[in-house]
């Protein structure tokens, strides 16, 4: 089956996101290679700020209700389902274990499956997505993949996600780094015929690399102000270097729950002329941010509910920008930020430790010209989108077989 007559829905929560690039960059690389897709979203936009690509993006949306107030029109889906999706009285019988919500959902694009003739499914992250990506697949007869990231695999869920059975169930498994690939092995006993690895990528033509050995002392951090992000920890290895003497300020880019807290302990160290709070910034201000700092830093940690990061992706656009990184030894992270090699890497929630590392980025022009240009050779090595998703087409075309 030749890429241009390939059709996948691609499932997703919620769309657009602002945090998630890594969907809109995967997107659009299957639109270059000539893929059609169209894109489920199950929720409502709950963002007011969006990246700029969206745009580009030219895959229509299609969304689906998340709340059934309606008995009458629950039944008629069913009825319509019975219709027209063969065998869907014995599938649906055997997903007595789910609710009204997501059994609609999964009727609905079943039948917008067959509808508009798409052949394989993809869902971004183990959870809702994938729940109602597996319902659909199975009402609809069409072959179905996932990839899971982080929070997905490691979060402590209230309710059980049943991943287990969407690891069995998929036609095939991705994730985002060795170190998921290993846990999901081994932890949940995925299929390793069927289960990848497969970075997530950037258009490398929007990142060109600048040599950062003549850069002002700018610190930059960027994400959701959230626990595993690590930025109360990152405030307090700010306090560390200010003690040390050092020159240096540092932009915080993001918005979340934690921004209170934040703030106050920017106050409480003294940092309100070093700390800058920015709030969420486009995409094309926050590449601008880095290109004109010393170093990226991403202080990630594992959070008390279990939450932590895969590989952030604000990571992979510093090093491709040319902009030294420095983060922490958790999940796959790593795998990118090499220490010593295409970056520093230290110890997850060790202050000192990580005070240590920024001061050394910002005395050693030298070091941060090597790291440099190695964390560029990775990147386009490793992490070139069009490159990766030529491998995710080539799983869904094994779907169909």
């Amino acid at each position: 089956m030749a890429v241009e007559t390939l059709h996948v829905g691609y499932v997703l929560k919620r769309y657009p996101r602002f945090s998630e690039t890594f969907v809109v960059n995967e997107i659009l690389a299957h639109e270059r290679a000539g893929m059609r897709v169209d894109i489920f979203a199950l929720g409502p936009v709950m963002e007011s700020h969006f990246q700029p690509d969206i745009g580009k993006v030219q895959a229509p949306v299609i969304r689906l209700s998340d709340k059934q107030r309606n008995v009458e029109s629950f039944w008629g889906l069913v009825s319509e389902a019975l219709d027209v999706l063969p065998g869907f009285a014995e599938r649906l019988a055997e997903e007595k274990a789910h609710s009204v919500h997501e059994l609609a959902q999964g009727i609905k694009m079943a039948l917008l499956i067959r509808q508009r003739n798409i052949q394989h499914l993809h869902a971004h992250f183990a959870t809702q997505a994938a729940t109602v990506a597996r319902l659909a697949a199975k009402f609809s007869g069409v072959s179905w993949s996932l990839t899971a990231h982080a929070k997905d695999i490691y979060f402590h869920y209230e309710q059980d996600i049943q991943l287990p059975r969407k690891l069995q169930d998929a036609s095939h498994v991705v994730t985002v780094s060795d170190y998921n690939l290993r846990w999901l092995c081994e932890q949940y006993a995925a299929n390793k015929q069927k289960t990848s690895r497969i970075y997530n990528g950037l258009d490398l033509r929007q990142f060109p690399w600048c040599s950062p050995y003549q850069r002002p002392p700018e610190i930059v951090a960027a994400g959701r102000l959230v626990a595993k992000k690590g930025f109360l920890l990152l405030i307090d290895s700010l306090a560390r270097l200010q003690a040390m003497g050092l020159s240096f300020h540092c932009t915080l880019i993001g918005d979340g729950p934690l921004r209170e807290q934040l703030d106050a302990g920017i106050q409480n160290a003294g940092l309100e002329e070093r700390v800058t709070l920015t709030g969420p910034l486009p995409r094309d201000r926050v590449a601008e941010a880095i290109q004109q700092a010393a170093m990226v830093v991403a202080p990630c940690t594992i959070s008390e509910d279990g939450d932590r990061d895969g590989l952030p992706t604000i990571l992979v656009e510093a090093m491709a920008l040319g902009t030294p990184v420095i983060s922490t030894r958790v999940v796959g992270i790593p795998e990118l930020v090499v220490d010593q090699e295409t970056g520093l890497c230290v110890e997850p929630d060790n202050p000192g430790e990580l005070a240590l590392a920024m001061a050394r980025l910002l005395q050693e022009a030298d070091t941060r010209e090597k790291l440099s240009r190695q964390a560029r050779e990775m990147i386009a090595r490793e992490y070139d989108v069009d490159r990766n998703t030529a491998k995710l087409r080539t799983i869904f075309h094994l779907g169909q077989g």
